[in-house]
């Protein structure tokens, strides 16, 4: 390992491969992200609810997508098999999108894109768990995540590049189905399976009732829907709240968002390797803490505006740099705790559940703070409260999960770091 960095992740090569794939795939996501529903209404001529009622259709497809993406992934499919079906979906739903000129086709092309995208995320978290040890799982996970959001803020940069020069906003969407087959030629050729044989063959969906019956995975999937509602609230209320109740501009907005993900790029990997330190459970539980202070900070921003006693812009800068520590902290600490409790052969499945928190987050995170926020003031502000509120939940199901979690699992992995760890290895349970 002469010539790598201390600080440098050391983890096998097929990791740093999904990396790049993913890098380059959700560039492409990028792309069409923001630009989507604004050339379907603006440009083709959908009304508002003619998109959303697409949107759904991609999120009910993507539900689908997940529960037999992670049947699929354990099962004779495996991982790799499962993945490219993902991407090929996907492809089709991109190219399918950059096609659409009605609703009819528009609807279609969004549950092919969500059903490849539900397939997708059980097989790509299991692949990672696979490819690790224990030990490992923090940093590698954060990669791949820093993969997602380096390449969602390259390609929404790019796709506004290409918008003010060509105004082709359907070749953002054939953008788009050429990262999928690119990763999907990435998978092809240089990543081998690593599915773990199941010792008892069963039906596709057997795997599931072993996951249900999990008493730890589903004491933590109740905090994790509620950790997921959080992410959600940067998408979806935080930017509405500071543009309608607020009073910052949108340009300065989208400098606020810029900053953020540049944040998160940054912290990413040094968070997931100081988190090594301590137990999952404690990692969570101080992302818990800091999602508080965070949204805390989002409440004394509203109030500063309606009193003007301090600057609301930088409250809110300031806000969303501790949202960002939350989020960084939040990732790899949830994503390697469900892979520590899943049995070899049932990882697929076991992420399946934990990839359906973010569903169900993603669903009633924005329908709460379209509630909240349609009512009159003082009365928004108690969205921020709430969420503050919360966090004393989170800590109780944390803290109930500590007592039932097995030991082996909640150990702390900087305890087991005593031997050098041969790249590309895996913990074998």
């Amino acid at each position: 390992m002469m010539g790598i960095p201390s600080w440098w992740p050391k983890l096998s090569w097929q990791v740093w491969l999904i990396f790049i794939g993913r890098l380059l795939s959700q560039t492409g996501t990028g792309f069409t992200l923001f630009y989507a529903s604004l050339f379907f209404v603006n440009q083709v001529g959908l009304t508002a609810t003619q998109v959303g009622l697409g949107l759904g259709i991609m999120a009910f497809a993507g539900v689908f997508g997940r529960i037999f993406g992670g049947s699929m992934a354990d099962g004779a499919w495996g991982r790799k098999a499962t993945l490219m079906v993902s991407l090929a979906i996907s492809t089709l739903g991109s190219f399918g999108l950059a096609l659409s000129h009605n609703f009819w086709a528009f609807a279609l092309a969004n549950g092919a894109a969500g059903l490849g995208q539900g397939l997708y995320w059980p097989p790509a978290e299991a692949i990672v768990a696979d490819l690790t040890t224990r030990e490992q799982r923090n940093e590698a996970y954060a990669l791949n995540r820093l993969g997602d959001n380096l390449g969602h803020s390259i390609g929404v940069a790019m796709a506004s590049a290409v918008v003010a020069l060509t105004g082709a906003y359907r070749l953002l969407f054939v953008i788009d189905g050429i990262t999928f087959l690119i990763f999907l030629a990435v998978l092809w050729f240089f990543i081998q399976e690593t599915r773990v044989a199941s010792p008892v063959a069963g039906p596709m969906l057997a795997g599931w009732k072993t996951a249900l019956t999990d008493r730890s995975l589903l004491v933590f999937g109740l905090s994790n829907i509620l950790f997921t509602t959080y992410v959600a609230q940067l998408s979806s209320s935080m930017p509405l709240y500071f543009r309608n109740f607020v009073g910052i501009p949108e340009v300065q907005i989208g400098a606020l968002f810029a900053l953020h993900g540049a944040l998160i790029g940054l912290l990413q990997m040094p968070v997931a390797r100081w988190l090594n330190r301590f137990t999952r459970i404690q990692g969570l539980q101080g992302s818990a803490l800091i999602w508080g202070i965070g949204f805390a900070l989002v409440l004394l921003t509203g109030l500063s505006a309606e009193l003007g006693s301090l600057p609301a812009l930088a409250l809110a800068t300031v806000a969303l740099m501790v949202l960002s520590l939350a989020l960084v902290s939040y990732n790899p600490s949830a994503s390697a705790l469900v892979a520590d409790l899943a049995p070899d052969h049932l990882r697929g499945v076991y992420l399946s559940i934990n990839s359906l928190c973010w569903a169900v987050g993603f669903a009633a995170g924005p329908m709460i703070g379209g509630v909240v926020l349609d009512l009159p003031q003082p009365w928004v502000g108690g969205l921020w409260v709430l969420w503050v509120a919360t966090v004393a939940v989170v800590w109780g199901i944390l803290s109930w999960l500590n007592q039932i979690l097995p030991c082996k699992v909640n150990a702390a992995a900087s305890q087991q770091q005593k031997e050098p760890v041969p790249l590309g290895s895996a913990e074998r349970k």
